[in-house]
Order: structure tokens, then sequence, then C-alpha cells
């Protein structure tokens, strides 16, 4: 029986659409052109770094972040906010809760993008960064933070994520419920491929989750 629910954070709790749309003015493209290339890392299975590296050869994520912050030092350049939220979360989140099950948040993501989602006043139980761990996925020993943080077996906790390889599947392997969100580029991808199958539910929304943990 499932008792903790744990999701992911970008294209699982925030829309990327914002931030890709600007990270595609800074590099002096289209979004048009910025978002077909990240589509393509996505169906080739590459990291999306390599799409910076499609448009602008010699591409330093690091070196342009810095820039990018001392050019607009007040400005969200490649963070989010409460609205880049997907508009189901809070209500999804709340549900869930209000159901007894610990609603816990755990993505890759970087230490600052805690204070972001804490600042957001989600109906989450507890909220957690890869940087703050140390460790990202699809490591193990993120997983085991999962379940540490948690206080329950991996088989009574459910991941949900947008992804098969950073989510489903290493999440799978670690004994844990998985469920695969159809959002994002890699949600949609990945659903139709076969390796989908590991995943005990696919849903189209956050909503879809409680009529499924109700039959897990």
């Amino acid at each position: 029986m499932v008792k903790a629910v744990v999701f992911d954070v970008g294209e699982t709790l925030i829309d990327e659409t914002r931030i890709w749309t600007r990270w595609a003015g800074r590099l002096g493209v289209s979004s048009f052109v910025l978002m077909g290339a990240l589509g393509g890392m996505a169906a080739l299975d590459r990291p999306h770094g390599d799409a910076f590296e499609l448009v602008r050869p010699g591409f330093d994520l690091r070196e342009e972040e810095a820039a990018w912050e001392r050019d607009d030092p007040e400005g969200l350049r490649n963070r989010f906010d409460a609205g880049d939220l997907y508009p189901d979360v809070r209500d999804a989140l709340a549900a869930i809760g209000a159901a007894g099950y610990q609603v816990i948040i755990a993505g890759n993501q970087p230490r600052r993008a805690y204070d972001a989602l804490v600042a957001m006043e989600l109906p989450a139980d507890s909220v957690h960064t890869s940087e703050g761990w140390g460790v990202s996925k699809p490591e193990p020993g993120f997983f085991a933070k999962v379940a540490a943080v948690a206080g329950h077996p991996p088989a009574e906790i459910l991941y949900v994520g947008d992804r098969l390889d950073n989510d489903v599947l290493p999440a799978a392997a670690a004994g844990m419920r998985t469920a695969l969100l159809r959002r994002g580029p890699w949600g949609y991808l990945h659903a139709e491929r076969p390796q989908a199958e590991a995943a005990d539910v696919i849903v189209d929304d956050l909503h879809a989750l409680l009529p499924a943990l109700r039959l897990m």
C-alpha cells in the first residue's frame, strides 16, 4: 500500500516554457529553434545541454549563467517562480495530502530552487533538491535519500515524474512504485516507448493520480 507520493519538479510541477523562452532570447535564437532542438535531444536521449551547443558551438553553461547574472541581476533568468506552476499542482497535491498520503517534492534541482519552491507554500510535507542532497537522479543514492526522508519502505512510495531514464526506471529499480506523467517533451516521447510498461501508471495530469493511488 502506497503511503508517500514523491514528485519530480521540472515538467512535473513546473512548466519550463518561460525558462526556455528566456534562454532562447539569451542565445539569440527564436523560441521555436531552441524548443525544436530540445525536442530533438529528448528524442535522441541526449542531455538538454547539447541543444545549447547545437545553436551556439563552444557554449559554456557556467560562464553564460555568470554573465547572464551580471547582465540581469534582478531577473528570473534560468529560474522559476509561482507563475511557472502547472495549473493542477496545488489542488492535486492538496487532495492527495487530504486523502492521507505523505506528499514530498524531490527533484534534480540546484539548491536555490529549494527557496523558490518553499516560497510557493505548496501543500507538501517537505521539499528537497539534488544539490542539497549531494546526489542526483538517476543515481541510486538519490532514491535512497527519498526513502529516508519519507520514512517508509520503497514499496510504500510512489515516485511521480515525466521521464523514464531519470524517474520511472531508477525509482522502480529502487523498489518504488512509479507514475509516468505525459507532460513536457520527455513525458510525451517516453510514454510511447516500450519501457513505459515499467511504470505502474501513466497519467495525463496530476488529478489522475489520486484515483490511481486508490487502486494500488
